[in-house]
């Protein structure tokens, strides 16, 4: 279950990613809260089920109807705190009950099945409000140790009761681990998968640097056009091209004219070929202040394209190599993230080989490698549960069977 379906992002693309893997082998179905748009913007294969719970924007607004144009109704529940477990989820915080209406209604109508939510506050909710039936699992896309006081206690306290928190990087896998200590709930790391290159390697001699991801707080684009503006001192050649949207975009292209930056760095909006794009670039730089495991950054290695990347809490330093397939620079240092640019574009042997080596690294974490590990962990929980439902029909006080098993059943459907 997604949040917007329908909009970009990347838990949004791996997410269909991870569903157009599955649905070889299983019934599988992604439910989105919001519909920002007709159409979803990445491709999805004609088997998933892609159901929308609501006509909704993230804004409240309805699709068919002008943004920013609630209904007076709509503009007073919005200002009333949400009484439900998941108002501790920002995305959540002010009450929409039609919007929970519509989640608890898909809960409950929900047959037998494996219940995937994707972001804490659809996983609060799911904990506290699902039925029994199913069986529950929360996917962090992000990391626990990066959420509010308040949210992460609520995290800790609800998903003892899922059946499986399935994590990006060992290092949260450990944080959850400790904080569920005594649960029944499994902690499970499976990273983002990454479908094969439609378009081949990056030649890396082009004078492009590339970046993308929301235009937000958390992805540090200011730091990076801060970094880039000595990078420009020494090489006034080079451009660096960021993809995405967001709320700071307006703020991001202030911060582009202040530092005289207008014809080396570009916001070049949102696009649905950023693979195609990979290959027109020679560096790729990961600035964020926080990360889960960076499917970009994945994708960029995938092409052939070595990375820069601040050393952040977490995912880059589980996925790349320092000084094989990109440079790890501190956390937030500006000054080194530009030294670390400078360096990859003044050694293109260096660039190269990283450039071979990236791609070698990201083979682990290939769509065929990662759904096997999703095919292993989906058996497993559903034989569980299974074999504890008819334990529970078939029981007797004597503890044999009072009855014959019943025939096995096919595999549940997926509920993403």
């Amino acid at each position: 279950m997604l949040f917007a379906a329908y909009s970009p992002g990347g838990t949004t693309r791996s997410i269909f990613n991870q569903a157009n893997a599955l649905c070889a082998e299983h019934d599988v179905e992604i439910a989105s809260v919001y519909r920002n748009r007709e159409a979803p913007w990445f491709v999805v294969d004609p088997r998933v089920r892609l159901i929308p719970l609501t006509d909704l924007r993230t804004d409240g607004t309805h699709l068919n109807r002008p943004e920013n144009t609630r209904s007076r109704w709509a503009r007073k529940l919005a200002r009333v705190p949400n009484p439900l477990p998941h108002r501790h989820d920002r995305a959540f915080r002010r009450w929409r009950p039609v919007v929970d209406l519509k989640l608890l209604r898909y809960f409950r109508t929900a047959e037998d099945a494996i219940l995937l939510t994707t972001r804490p506050g659809l996983s609060l909710l799911s904990a506290y409000l699902a039925p029994p039936r199913l069986v529950r699992l929360a996917q962090d896309h992000r990391n626990l140790t990066s959420y509010e006081p308040a949210l992460r206690k609520a995290i800790v306290r609800a998903y003892r009761r899922l059946d499986a928190v399935v994590v990006l990087t060992e290092q949260d896998r450990m944080a959850y681990s400790q904080a569920l200590e005594g649960a029944d709930t499994r902690v499970v790391c499976i990273p983002n998968g990454v479908p094969a290159s439609r378009t081949g390697r990056a030649a890396l001699d082009a004078k492009v640097i590339i970046a993308a991801g929301r235009l937000e707080h958390s992805k540090g684009f200011d730091l990076l056009l801060d970094a880039f503006h000595p990078v420009v001192a020494k090489h006034p050649e080079w451009q660096l091209w960021i993809f995405g949207g967001g709320p700071l975009r307006g703020d991001l292209a202030a911060q582009i004219n202040r530092l005289g930056l207008t014809r080396h760095a570009h916001l070049k909006g949102i696009t649905d070929h950023l693979d195609e794009l990979f290959t027109a670039a020679s560096i790729f730089v990961l600035s964020s202040r926080y990360e889960g495991l960076p499917m970009v950054m994945l994708e960029a290695m995938a092409a052939g394209v070595p990375v820069v990347a601040f050393d952040c809490p977490t995912g880059p330093a589980q996925v790349l190599t320092h000084r094989r397939s990109g440079l790890l620079v501190a956390a937030q240092d500006v000054p080194g993230l530009a030294a670390n640019i400078c360096e990859l574009i003044e050694d293109l042997a260096t660039r190269k080989a990283m450039g071979v080596a990236a791609h070698l690294e990201s083979e682990r974490f290939s769509i065929t490698t990662v759904c096997r590990q999703w095919e292993d962990l989906l058996a497993d929980l559903t034989s569980h549960r299974q074999a504890r439902s008819q334990d529970r029909r078939c029981g007797s006080p004597d503890g044999r069977s009072s009855r014959p098993p019943p025939p096995r059943r096919s595999d549940p459907p997926v509920l993403l």
